[in-house]
């Protein structure tokens, strides 16, 4: 099956799902797809020839642009690793249960428009939460609340910092997220 993922940042879980890759006789990542022309995931993908297209907002609000290279590529399944634009509703009909993404916090519980990255990690710090993790799911048609594939989990202790945590949740995305793509794509196929 052919794969594309969409990030709009530094793409560190975008080079580790391409290198996981790497050889799987069933699973392809044919394309990545930014919506920032100086996202430094397009610079990982070209040094692991892996093709690149970006967009802006607008064409993937309001234009066929997106579609169309999903299409010329053969793509059957989207993952979103670090993408920041929601998905439009008429993407997310034609890739019914073929879109997932990962969320560094575990839902329901801090996610939501806005919700990314260290504003995560800040948040549920300052709610003395003692554990966090990653929650891999669905997209839909509302942020974060598609349905929960997998969910894994590490510890907060008092010292941390909004830093150490995100450290905490980027080691669970490199070690889980690969493989639950995996998993997802393989009962679908």
């Amino acid at each position: 099956m052919n794969v594309a993922i969409f990030a709009s940042g530094n793409g560190s879980n975008a080079q580790r799902i391409i290198e996981y890759f790497f050889g799987n006789p069933y699973v392809k990542i044919s394309l990545v797809l930014s919506n920032k022309e100086d996202a430094y995931v397009l610079e990982r993908a070209k040094k692991l020839s892996v093709p690149s297209f970006t967009f802006t907002p607008a064409e993937l609000r309001n234009t066929n642009a997106v579609l169309k290279k999903l299409k010329e590529y053969e793509i059957g399944f989207i993952v979103l690793a670090g993408f920041m634009i929601k998905i439009p509703d008429s993407l997310i009909k034609m890739y019914s249960c073929r879109i997932i993404n990962i969320h560094p916090a575990l839902l329901p519980k801090y996610g939501g428009n806005g919700m990314y990255g260290e504003h995560v990690h800040t948040a549920v710090i300052n709610a003395g939460e003692k554990e966090s993790g990653i929650t891999i799911h669905f997209v839909n048609e509302k942020y974060d609340e598609g349905k929960i594939i997998f969910q894994a989990k590490c510890n907060i202790f008092t010292n941390d910092t909004p830093e150490t945590l995100a450290a905490k949740v980027h080691e669970l995305e490199y070690r889980y997220y690969p493989e639950i793509i995996e998993k997802v794509i393989s009962e679908a196929i």
